[in-house]
């Protein structure tokens, strides 16, 4: 009897069904997300933007499963986050998505190597040596790793958590500026290493920001006003953004 073909790869990575998230009520309800739906398929970068106030930290924090919604659905993978408990959720996080922060949120007391490894040590995990090596060696930060982070430039610090994000081999990396505390050529060092990892790796990365250079390095762009997804671009350059950018508002 031959054998059972694999099984097929998910298109999508994350997506989110009619998802609403509505605080307050009366007179002082506020939708930060109104209706949401969209995918994000495996192996694609995707640039999230809008005016201050939109709702696109709102929806990367419900995709990744920091905020729960009011109404709706958001899957990773194939695993709706509404049915999980909060343990369950948590387990989700540590072994399907990873995350990189605008603050970097680095262990002081830790060496560079200790801070990447730092979620599968703490799961009690074995690291992958030969992807942990690789991964390393492509962020740039193989004569670094026993440094501490107040040893290293911001740059640096911010290689050290991308490099944590993709140790794990997580599902979905979700971005939150990640840029945002760096000068621009060091910005565009890291946004590089990131479209790296997409295109030589196949990670799916899903970053908010409100800079178009940065938007650049995405495959898409998509625009929330009033937390609604009105816009969307595919292969964008920084002089498009603006353009879309300047017609929405922001």
């Amino acid at each position: 009897m031959p054998d059972a073909p694999p099984p097929l790869t998910p298109s999508a990575a994350a997506q989110a069904i009619n998802a609403s998230k509505i605080y307050g009520s009366g007179d002082t309800e506020v939708r930060a997300l109104d209706g949401v739906d969209v995918t994000f398929p495996v192996g694609q970068f995707t640039a999230i933007m809008g005016p201050s106030g939109s709702g696109k930290s709102t929806l990367m924090h419900c995709m990744a499963g920091l905020d729960s919604l009011t109404s709706g659905d958001v899957l990773i993978g194939d695993t709706t986050l509404g049915t999980l408990n909060e343990r369950k959720l948590t387990l989700l996080r540590r072994d399907n998505v990873g995350f990189v922060f605008q603050a970097f949120n680095l262990v002081p007391t830790l060496s560079a190597l200790e801070n990447i490894t730092l979620p599968m040590d703490l799961a009690g995990v074995t690291p992958d040596q030969a992807w942990l090596d690789q991964v390393i060696e492509t962020v740039g930060l193989a004569d670094r790793t026993s440094h501490r982070p107040n040893e290293l430039s911001g740059g640096q610090q911010q290689r050290v958590a991308v490099s944590r994000a993709l140790a794990t081999r997580p599902k979905i990396i979700f971005a939150d500026e990640p840029t945002g505390n760096l000068d621009s050529v060091t910005g565009n060092e890291i946004l590089s290493f990131m479209r790296r990892a997409v295109d030589e790796f196949g990670q799916t990365i899903v970053m908010v920001t409100h800079d178009p250079n940065a938007a650049s390095y995405a495959d898409r762009v998509i625009f929330l006003v009033d937390g609604k997804i009105v816009d969307e671009i595919i292969s964008p350059d920084p002089d498009l953004i603006l353009d879309h950018m300047k017609r929405l508002g922001d």
